[in-house]
C-alpha cells in the first residue's frame, strides 16, 4: 500500500473513533451494574465477578473481534455495510426481491461483482428453493425489515442509555432523593444538543468526537491497569471458560437472567458495520483491533480486580464510578459525558445510513436525504428521522430514568440485529462467497448459539424495559411494509394494464392525435411496455408531445452505478413517432441530481443514441437496451449542462461526415480570465458516411433540438390507490389507509425527483389494486 493510501486509512481510523466506536467504548459504564442489579449478587468467593468478567471477555472476542471485524466486515457490498447490503447481496446472487423490476441489463453492471456460480450442490438447492418459493423471499424480506427496525431502535435506546448512565456519576454529588429529578434533565439537555449538531455531518462530527474517545480509552485503559496492580494481580486467570461454568453451576436460572447484562459489553458491535459506508473496511478494523478491544479488556478487569476485594459493595449497585479513584472522579465523570454523546453519535449515524438505503431500494416512504460530504458516498443526514430520533429518545429517557430498564431495552434490539446478521451471513457464505454448506450451517449454529443465549435473557425482561423495542420495531414494520405492499401492488396494476405496441403504432396524423412542440419527460415505474397513464393522457388531451420519453428512475441493488453505465435508452414504437424510452439507474448509495441537471444529461444522452444510429425498437428484447455515458459532464468538475446556454450551443452544431463510430464530441472554449466570462460548451455532433443515414438522423436531430428549445414539461400520474372491492380486511388496511396516509403526508414524489413546479403536469390516475 503507498504512504498516501496508509495516511488516509489512518486518518478515517481516528475519525471512527468519533463516530463508530462510541458506544462500545461507553459500555462499561452499565455493563456490570446490569448485571449485578438484581438477579445476582456479589459475594466473597469471587465466582459471580470472575464468571461475569469471563463471559464479557469471551463475548467481545467471539462475537465483536471474530465474527464482526473479521468476518461480517468482509461481507461488504463495495464497501456499504448494514443489514440491507446484505440483503441487497442476496437479491443479486439469488431471485428473491420481491419487486419485479430487474433486468439481464443489470447484471453488466461493472459495480454488480457476480462471482461465477457456485460449485456446491447444496448452494445451488438453497438457491433454487428460495427463488422458488415466495413465502421465503417474503420471508427473508420480513427479516430484513427486522434488522432495520431494530437498528432504528437502537438509535433510539443507545442515546438515551450511553448519557444517562454517564450522567449517573452525578448521584453521588446530588444526593439519593434528588437523583431522578436532576439526571433525567441534564441527559435530556444533552440530547437535544447532540441532535441538533446532526446537520453538520459525522466529517466533522468524527473530527470533533474523535479526540474525547481518544481520552477515553486512555482514562480506561490507566484506571484498569491500576485497579489491576492495586487490588488483584492475578484477575487474568478469571479469562479462563472455566470460571464461567462455575458461574454458571453456581447462579443457576439467576445467572441465565443476568446475562442480559452481560450483553450490554457487545452493543456497539453493529455500527462497525452499520457505519462501514462512512469510513472503510480496513480503517475499522485497525481501529478495534489496536485500540478499542485491548482498552475494553484491561478497563473491564481493572472494574472486576476491584469488585474482587471490595465484598462490601454487595448491597449496593455496583457501578463503574466506585472503582474510579475519589481524586480524579470528577473529571472521569466529565469526559464520561463528553464520551457518552460520542457512543449515542455510533448508532445515530447508522440509522441515517440504514434508513436511506431502504429508502433508495423502495422500502421506506419518501423522506428527505442531505448528503453532507461531496467526495465520500453514504455520509447522511435525514431531518424528519433525526428529530422523530430525537423526541422517542426523550420520552425513553423521563419515562424510564433508569439505567436497568434502559439497559433491557437496548440490549433486545442489538441481540435481535446480531441474530438476523447471522442468518444472513450464513447465506452469504454459500450464495456469494461459494463456499461449503458445512461451513455455513457451523457459522449459524455456533454464533447463532452464542446469540440464541442472549435473546433468551434479554426476552425475560419484557416487562422491564425489554419491551419498547419491540413495540417500536412493529410499528416501524407495519409503516415499511405497508410501504413497500402498495408499491408493489400499484406496480403490478401497471404490468397488467400496459398499453399495446400497435396501439402506439396506430397513432397517426389521421386519427386527429396533435403533437405539441417541446420534450414531455413522463415518469413511470415500469421498464418495458407501454405504461396506462400515457393512454389516459392521449385519449383527455388527443395530443401529447413532439419528443415524448418515457423516464423510469430505478433503484438496483447495488451501492452505485458509475456515470457511464447509468442511462439505458431505446425506441418505443416506429422511429417517426419520436418515441423513447429512458431507465436511469441509481445504486442506494447514489446521489441524485437536480432537475436541471437531470434534464439536459437526458437530452444530452439521447442525442449520443440518435447518432449511434440504433434503429430497434420497444418490441425487441429488452438486451438491446443502449447503455449510454454521460462523458459531458465528467472530469472537469464543471456542471456543463446547469444552463440552458450549452443545450442551445447545439443550434451551431457543425455536421461532419466521417467513418468512425458515430458520438459526440464536447469541446470546451474558455474565454480570457480577463474578460471574467464564464466557461461556454459546444456540442459537435459526428455522423457516419452514409449520406442517407446522414439525413435520417439529421432530421431526428433538429427536431430533438427544436423540441429543447420549445421547453420541456414533466408527467406525473396523480395516483389514488384503492383496494378492490373483495379485498381482505388486512389489504384494505394497508392500501386504503396506512400507504395513502404515508403517501399523501411524506414527502412529495415531485420533490424528491427535483421537478420544477412551473413545468409539471399530473395527470389523475385511480389503481385499483
Amino acid at each position: 500500500m503507498e504512504k498516501e493510501s496508509w495516511k488516509s486509512v489512518l486518518t478515517l481510523a481516528y475519525q471512527s473513533l468519533g463516530v463508530v466506536y462510541g458506544d462500545l467504548s461507553i459500555s462499561p459504564l452499565y455493563v456490570f451494574r446490569n448485571t449485578f442489579a438484581e438477579d445476582i449478587q456479589h459475594s466473597s468467593g469471587n465466582e459471580e465477578i470472575y464468571g461475569a468478567l469471563s463471559f464479557v471477555f469471551w463475548t467481545l472476542t467471539l462475537v465483536t473481534l471474530f465474527k464482526y471485524v473479521f468476518l461480517v466486515l468482509k461481507a461488504n457490498d463495495n464497501g456499504e455495510g448494514g443489514t440491507f447490503s446484505l440483503y441487497a447481496l442476496l437479491c443479486r446472487h439469488a431471485k428473491v426481491s420481491l419487486f419485479p423490476n430487474q433486468q439481464t441489463a443489470d447484471e453488466e453492471l461493472s459495480t454488480y461483482k457476480m462471482q461465477l456460480p457456485s460449485d456446491t450442490r447444496n448452494g445451488t438447492r438453497i438457491k433454487i428453493m428460495l427463488e422458488k418459493y415466495k413465502k421465503f423471499q417474503v420471508a427473508l424480506l420480513v427479516m430484513a425489515l427486522l434488522g432495520i427496525c431494530m437498528v432504528i431502535g437502537d438509535g433510539v435506546l443507545t442515546p438515551a442509555l450511553s448519557v444517562f448512565s454517564a450522567v449517573s456519576g452525578l448521584e453521588d454529588y446530588v444526593g439519593e432523593e434528588r437523583h431522578k429529578y436532576v439526571l433525567a434533565p441534564i441527559s435530556c439537555f444533552i440530547l437535544v444538543c447532540l441532535f441538533a449538531l446532526q446537520h453538520y455531518g459525522t466529517h466533522r462530527l468524527g473530527f470533533m468526537f474523535a479526540p474525547i474517545v481518544l481520552v477515553w480509552l486512555i482514562c480506561m485503559s490507566s484506571l484498569g491497569l491500576y485497579n489491576i496492580f492495586t487490588y488483584n494481580k492475578h484477575i487474568y486467570n478469571a479469562l479462563s471458560p472455566y470460571a464461567m461454568y462455575i458461574f454458571m453451576r453456581k447462579t443457576r436460572a439467576r445467572g441465565w437472567k443476568s446475562l442480559a447484562g452481560v450483553l450490554l459489553c457487545i452493543t456497539g458491535s453493529e455500527a462497525m458495520f452499520a457505519d462501514l459506508g462512512h469510513f472503510s473496511q480496513l480503517s475499522i478494523q485497525m481501529a478495534f483491533t489496536f485500540m478499542i478491544y485491548p482498552s475494553l479488556i484491561l478497563v473491564y478487569m481493572g472494574q472486576a480486580a476491584y469488585i474482587s476485594r471490595h465484598h462490601d459493595i454487595s448491597r449496593s449497585p455496583i457501578g463503574f464510578y466506585m472503582s474510579v479513584p475519589e481524586c480524579v472522579r470528577a473529571p472521569i465523570i466529565a469526559v464520561a459525558m463528553a464520551t457518552s454523546v460520542v457512543a449515542s453519535q455510533a448508532m445515530i449515524t447508522g440509522t441515517f445510513s440504514i434508513i436511506n438505503q431502504a429508502l433508495t431500494l423502495g422500502y421506506f416512504p419518501r423522506v428527505k436525504v442531505v448528503h453532507t460530504s461531496d467526495k465520500i458516498h453514504g455520509r447522511v443526514y435525514i431531518p424528519e428521522i433525526n428529530w422523530i430520533l430525537m423526541i422517542i429518545c426523550l420520552a425513553v429517557t423521563f419515562g424510564f430514568r433508569d439505567v436497568k430498564s434502559l439497559g433491557n431495552a437496548t440490549g433486545l434490539a442489538v441481540i435481535v440485529v446480531m441474530l438476523v446478521t447471522t442468518f444472513f451471513m450464513s447465506l452469504i457464505i454459500v450464495l456469494c462467497w461459494h463456499r461449503s454448506f458445512l461451513l455455513a450451517l457451523c457459522f449459524l449454529v455456533f454464533f447463532g448459539f452464542i446469540e440464541s443465549l442472549y435473546f433468551s435473557a434479554s426476552l425475560v425482561k419484557f416487562k422491564e424495559g425489554a419491551w419498547v423495542p419491540l413495540v417500536l420495531s412493529l410499528i416501524l414494520m407495519m409503516i415499511m411494509y405497508a410501504w413497500h405492499y402498495g408499491t408493489l401492488k400499484k406496480y403490478e396494476f401497471d404490468l397488467q394494464n400496459k398499453v399495446s405496441i400497435n396501439w402506439i403504432a396506430s397513432l397517426c396524423p389521421s386519427l386527429e392525435v396533435a403533437r405539441v412542440r417541446g420534450i414531455g419527460l413522463m415518469y413511470t415505474e415500469l421498464v418495458s411496455g407501454i405504461p396506462a397513464i400515457f393512454s389516459h393522457f392521449v385519449t383527455n388531451l388527443s395530443a401529447f408531445h413532439q419528443v415524448l420519453v418515457f423516464v423510469c428512475i430505478k433503484s438496483v441493488p447495488v451501492p452505485y452505478v458509475p456515470t457511464g453505465e447509468r442511462y439505458l435508452i431505446g425506441r418505443v414504437g416506429p422511429k417517426e413517432l419520436r418515441l423513447y424510452r429512458c431507465i436511469v439507474r441509481y445504486g442506494y448509495r447514489d446521489t441524485r441530481k437536480e432537475s436541471d441537471d437531470f434534464e439536459d444529461q437526458l437530452i444530452y444522452n439521447l442525442g449520443e443514441f440518435i447518432c449511434s444510429g440504433q434503429s430497434f425498437s420497444d418490441t425487441s428484447p429488452e438486451e438491446k437496451m443502449t447503455v449510454m455515458g454521460t462523458t459531458l459532464w465528467s472530469g472537469n468538475g464543471i456542471d456543463a449542462a446547469a444552463s440552458c446556454d450549452s443545450i442551445e450551443s447545439l443550434h451551431s452544431a457543425t455536421v461532419s461526415q466521417v467513418r468512425s463510430t458515430p458520438t459526440i464530441q464536447s469541446i470546451q472554449e474558455i474565454e480570457p480570465a480577463s474578460l471574467n466570462q464564464a466557461r461556454r460548451r459546444k456540442v459537435r455532433f459526428i455522423l457516419p458516411s452514409s449520406p442517407e443515414t446522414d439525413h435520417a438522423i439529421r432530421d431526428e436531430l433538429e427536431e430533438l433540438l427544436d423540441a429543447k428549445e420549445s421547453g420541456t414539461a414533466f408527467i406525473l400520474a396523480h395516483s389514488d390507490v384503492q383496494a378492490r372491492k373483495g379485498s381482505s380486511f388486512l389489504k384494505m388496511i394497508a392500501i386504503n389507509f396506512v400507504y395513502n396516509f404515508l403517501k399523501n403526508n411524506c414527502r412529495e414524489s415531485t420533490l424528491a425527483l427535483g421537478v420544477p413546479h412551473a413545468a409539471l403536469m399530473k395527470v389523475g390516475m385511480v389503481y385499483t389494486v
